[in-house]
């Protein structure tokens, strides 16, 4: 028998992915501040109480995206207790690069590269993004305290990564939003996830004068 509650779940979910594909293609198509809140409720077929009850924020519309991978650093090193976490870190970027994960900034799928560029030069879409990675410094501090780090290194380590990674991503969409492809990109994109990981294993001075093409 099935449980109404999961179904109704099911249906809520696929609603909010319904409201936030239609923002994302409008918002593509037109410009983030050219398409309005009733533009997008209208085209979705609900209503703007409804539309706000999934997303408070326009931005929201957008950047759930990310909100989705928000958490995923710190998952990474807690599924690795017996690893250096910077170790899991490193592996796992790699390994998305590998895969051409969206969130690397390493596939030249049109659409994903309008995307993040969508975000990236949308001043509110760029300045709400920080609230996102905030919440990734927090929850992977959390984990590395978990993991045996005291509360100031934590702190400092979690938000060096969330930095390094988010710069990584954007960087390598700049390469592939001039015409680069992914694969091309590639080779370079692991170099550079090596070299950042390297500075935040050994730290600056290990390196000083050292030099690596982006």
């Amino acid at each position: 028998m099935t449980d109404p509650r999961g179904l109704r779940e099911r249906k809520k979910v696929r609603l909010r992915e319904t409201i936030a594909a239609t923002a994302i293609r409008m918002f593509l198509e037109s410009g983030f501040d050219q398409v309005s809140i009733t533009d997008i409720a209208r085209a979705a077929e609900v209503s703007r109480r409804t539309l706000f009850a999934y997303f408070p924020t326009k931005e929201d519309l957008v950047l759930q995206r990310f909100a989705d991978h928000e958490d995923e650093a710190a998952r990474i090193v807690r599924a690795h207790p017996d690893r250096p976490p910077l170790d899991a870190l490193r592996a796992a970027l790699l390994d998305a690069l590998r895969q051409r994960d969206p969130a690397t900034g390493l596939n030249d799928n049109p659409e994903t590269i309008a995307f993040l560029r969508l975000v990236r030069d949308t001043e509110s879409l760029a300045a709400r993004l920080m609230r996102y990675t905030a919440r990734g410094v927090d929850l992977l501090s959390d984990a590395l305290r978990e993991n045996g780090f005291d509360p100031l290194t934590a702190r400092l380590v979690a938000s060096q990564v969330i930095a390094v990674q988010h710069e990584l991503t954007f960087m390598n969409l700049a390469y592939l939003a001039e015409g680069e492809s992914a694969a091309d990109r590639y080779p370079a994109a692991v170099r550079a996830t090596d070299h950042a990981y390297d500075l935040l294993r050994d730290g600056l001075k290990s390196h000083a004068g050292e030099g690596i093409s982006p």
